[in-house]
């Protein structure tokens, strides 16, 4: 159903704000209000459930199953005590009143809203009743000392924020001169210090003829009668050498 349909104007047309315990008794503050008028309580639910929960029996209550059956339903003030599964059957009961109406909505219902919104092509203005308000919900205690869940979004950031904080190149300022660190000195000396060797010396020979130094490394870098040893000595046997000749490949026989 289109909502080219609908007669009443914009500014008839309300939902109050009630949590579902305190419905019944905000449906019987308003009927009472309004009994000049020709009221129809519509509900997604049991019609005759919620007829007796009224306070003036002589209100006609309707399921939306009844309301869509009957083409010539009319009523002055239509009063939806809760919202319908699908958003074009609320169009159908909008479409049955000629001067107001009013839908009572619990927190949990307000989602409802957006698909008859949608269809309507406007948003439906939203009063609240006094006495009738939401409960207000209490905050909780945020421990300071608790570690926020940070989203993908900022973890990718703060990553980025880093990479650029570690590979950027700081100027140098002009006269400028990098701090020296003069490493404190033992008493005595550092034992891992280096040290100068002491020249390796050719001292003579023993009584068996063998070459004798000041140094323990003598005897490797000098000959048996003392003479000092080239680094690489060339070796007094060379290897056989062979000679390899490429053999001709055969000629392809014809």
């Amino acid at each position: 159903m289109s909502s080219n349909l609908i007669t009443i104007k914009p500014t008839n047309h309300r939902v109050f704000k009630c949590p579902n315990e305190k419905k019944i008794e905000l449906l019987n503050d308003i009927i009472a209000q309004d009994k000049k008028l020709d009221i129809l309580v519509v509900t997604a639910g049991d019609a005759k459930e919620l007829l007796e929960k009224l306070e003036d029996k002589s209100t006609r209550v309707m399921e939306d199953r009844d309301l869509v059956k009957d083409k010539e339903l009319t009523c002055q003030y239509l009063i939806s005590y809760d919202l319908p599964i699908k958003a074009i059957v609320y169009m159908a009961r909008v479409s049955k009143t000629t001067q107001q109406a009013i839908i009572l909505v619990d927190e949990s219902e307000q989602k409802e809203l957006y698909p008859i919104e949608m269809l309507l092509g406007r948003a439906i203005k939203q009063e609240i009743v006094e006495g009738f308000e939401y409960a207000v919900k209490e905050k909780k205690e945020v421990d300071p000392k608790a570690r926020k869940k940070l989203t993908k979004d900022e973890i990718t950031e703060i990553a980025k924020q880093r990479h650029e904080s570690a590979t950027e190149i700081k100027p140098v300022y002009e006269g400028y001169k990098k701090p020296k660190f003069d490493k404190p000195k033992r008493e005595g000396g550092d034992k891992w210090d280096k040290k100068k060797k002491a020249e390796n010396k050719f001292l003579g020979k023993d009584e068996n003829g063998k070459a004798i130094f000041s140094g323990k490394s003598g005897d490797r870098n000098h000959h048996h009668d003392g003479s000092q040893r080239e680094k690489f000595d060339a070796p007094k046997k060379v290897g056989k050498t062979i000679s390899i000749k490429a053999r001709k490949p055969k000629e392809e026989e014809s």
